[in-house]
């Protein structure tokens, strides 16, 4: 696997960051994930971008980008654990940039994903990836299901369904892959960058031969998501049988700014994480016979969306 210098100059030393002890490099082995795409009202998705410096990437002029990840991690310095990533695919510079040319120039544009919500199904995955990456974790019931022809995962909290996204399975994950991905997340009033690199052997649909459903919950949490007009099939599913990956423990942070003085710190401050424990048993799993989540595509005034990309600027 390519990795900095820097990492790889770590490799074998230890550390004990907010009590929890880490062996260098920060990574993971043997993960199944899943991932599918699918596109968003570009509009929509700018508002739920903090500050001013992130943008939506586009694939069209109107279209953006929402991007579900599912890993299960089995190997880890602390311990295994499942995480259920809802993330925007975003640029970050001063302004928005053309659809498409950033997946061609992805360094100069700053191409990222915005993770929206992150959540995990263990105390010490939230106290680690929340209070050292400012990942926006938190505790719920998750699971991740390999079948025959599909692979599915379901996220649930407070005995609330949230999200339950499946794919079908690839029959022969044949590219070897080997690559660098970036997240922004918000935290502490701060835009905090981060960036993994992962390897293994990914096999994927793309477009029409793409197979994809993402069902939504009545979960509070995933109002935002209702509101985005997300389309009702994926353009993109991937699948890893198994990966490695390695987290940076180098870490980037910017202020978030408003025009005015905001009220609160956005969106939680460190008391968020202070008092929580290193537990890695993980949450029992969604229950198989709870009441199922429906695909919600609710539709929204443009001008809501754009009040809230007003008060980006």
């Amino acid at each position: 696997m390519f990795l900095p210098r820097r990492i790889q100059r770590q490799s074998g030393r230890y550390s004990r960051v907010d009590d929890i002890p880490y062996a260098l490099p920060v990574d993971s082995k043997g993960a199944p994930a899943l991932m599918a795409a699918f596109t968003v009202d570009a509009r929509r998705a700018a508002s739920l971008l903090p500050g001013n410096e992130l943008h939506p990437l586009r694939v069209s002029r109107d279209r953006a980008v929402l991007l579900i990840s599912v890993i299960d991690y089995k190997q880890t310095d602390i311990g295994a654990y499942i995480e259920f990533s809802i993330a925007l695919g975003c640029t970050h510079g001063r302004r928005p940039a053309p659809p498409l040319l950033p997946l061609l120039f992805q360094k100069h544009f700053g191409v990222g994903q915005y993770v929206v919500d992150l959540p995990v199904n263990t105390e010490v995955s939230v106290k680690g990836g929340k209070g050292i990456w400012g990942m926006p974790k938190h505790l719920a019931r998750l699971d991740f299901r390999m079948e025959d022809g599909s692979v599915s995962s379901r996220y649930e909290e407070g005995g609330q369904q949230a999200v339950r996204v499946r794919i079908e399975r690839p029959r022969f994950p044949w590219l070897p892959v080997r690559m660098a991905a970036v997240n922004y997340c918000a935290f502490r009033g701060m835009l905090m960058k981060s960036t993994i690199y992962f390897r293994g052997r990914f096999g994927f649909r793309l477009g029409k031969h793409a197979w994809g459903t993402l069902e939504l919950g009545d979960h509070p949490r995933v109002k935002a998501l209702r509101d985005l007009g997300i389309s009702p099939r994926a353009f993109f599913t991937g699948f890893f049988p198994s990966s490695s990956g390695v987290l940076d423990d180098h870490s980037e942070a910017w202020f978030l700014t408003q025009p005015t003085l905001p009220d609160a710190t956005y969106p939680e401050g460190l008391e968020s994480v202070v008092d929580l424990g290193q537990d890695q048993t993980p949450m029992p799993p969604p229950e198989p016979d709870g009441e199922p989540p429906r695909v919600l595509q609710e539709v929204v005034p443009l001008h809501d969306a754009r009040s809230h990309e007003e008060a980006r600027r």
